[in-house]
């Protein structure tokens, strides 16, 4: 059966390698962006939100998945905003929809970049949902230099990966036969870093940063696929995951390395 799932960010990228995969596989995607997708939206303003979900439902009694794939990296607060509020808010807002599919998922697009350190104040800030202190105090990061501006960038995906698995067993969410995860990928050819890797020199920088020992930087199809999966029927006891879909960087010593189950061991007794 025809599913019909919605996609953010299906403009360019990641989402549109998305979209393009799940229209191929016979499912009826609604493409959201800022420009280029079915539906116009801004992610960052509520009003625009409610007007996409108000678009949906005129046309559908229901939907079966939410591709929250939208994101930036800008390296300032506008990452805190669509990277996570857009994200939750876009998922809160379809969510009555989607709770009327017979096997409703979503998928989060979040980064290895979460991996990274970061200031876990700022992640906090975001997880208790403090929008307006997360933006002043991301942007007296960006006012404190470069490197401390990308943690807005490295905060907001730490804090998505997180939610994820802070509201996937909860009754909003599996008690409603809801899965949800997220992936998390690491370089990707894409619009945003043509530039970068367009060079051998700027390819050997982005993967000293973010190693990728298996088949180095990785296409969006690639990416694609795993999000597919995850909002189709076969997921049916997969939630709460962060998947790191990033060539190997989590496995090496810049990421988690070879245990995850690390201090604290509470799950040892």
């Amino acid at each position: 059966m025809t599913r019909t799932i919605v996609v953010t960010g299906a403009g360019s990228g990641i989402g549109k390698a998305s979209a393009e995969m799940l229209r191929a596989q016979g499912e009826n995607v609604i493409g959201v962006d800022l420009k280029g997708a079915d539906i116009e939206v801004n992610l960052t303003d509520a009003d625009s939100i409610a007007a996409m979900v108000s678009a949906i439902s005129q046309s559908h009694e229901h939907i079966d998945g939410i591709v929250a794939n939208a994101g930036t990296q800008s390296n300032s607060p506008l990452d805190l905003k669509v990277n996570f509020f857009g994200a939750v808010d876009t998922i809160e807002a379809l969510r009555p929809l989607l709770e009327k599919s017979d096997a409703p998922r979503v998928a989060i697009t979040a980064s290895a970049a979460s991996l990274q350190p970061t200031d876990y104040h700022l992640v906090e800030l975001l997880l208790d949902g403090k929008k307006d202190e997360a933006l002043v105090y991301g942007e007296t990061l960006v006012n404190a230099g470069q490197r401390s501006g990308y943690v807005n960038y490295s905060a907001s995906k730490r804090a998505i990966a997180t939610w994820v698995r802070r509201v996937a067993p909860t009754q909003d969410f599996a008690g409603k036969g809801i899965a949800i995860n997220a992936i998390g990928p690491g370089v990707v050819r894409t619009a945003m870093t043509k530039q970068l890797l367009s060079s051998e020199q700027g390819t050997q920088m982005a993967l000293q940063a973010m190693p990728a020992p298996l088949n180095g930087a990785a296409d969006p199809e690639a990416i694609a696929a795993v999000l597919a999966f995850l909002v189709s029927e076969h997921n049916a006891s997969m939630t709460g995951q962060v998947i790191y879909v990033d060539g190997g960087f989590d496995a090496t010593a810049q990421g988690r390395g070879a245990d995850i189950w690390h201090s604290p061991r509470h799950i040892d007794g």
